[in-house]
C-alpha cells in the first residue's frame, strides 16, 4: 500500500491495516520456523509496511 493511500486513510482504518500487517507477519515468522518460505524478502516488505503505518499513525496523533 502506497504512502498517499496510508495518509487518506482514518485512525481507525490505520489500525486495521497495522493489525492486517501484523498477522502477515507472523505467519510469515511462522513459515520462516518451519522453512516453508521461499521468498524471505517479503518479510522484509512486510516490516516496512508496519513501520510506515506506525509513521502515519504518529503524524495523526500530533495534528491533534
Amino acid at each position: 500500500m502506497n504512502t498517499s493511500e496510508l495518509r487518506d486513510k482514518d485512525v481507525e482504518g490505520l489500525q486495521t491495516e497495522l493489525l492486517a500487517l501484523r498477522k502477515a507477519q507472523f505467519g510469515l515468522r511462522m513459515q520462516v520456523a518451519t522453512q516453508q518460505l521461499t521468498n524471505t524478502s517479503e518479510l522484509g516488505k512486510v516490516r516496512k509496511a508496519i513501520a510506515r503505518v506506525k509513521t502515519i499513525q504518529r503524524e495523526k496523533a500530533g495534528q491533534k
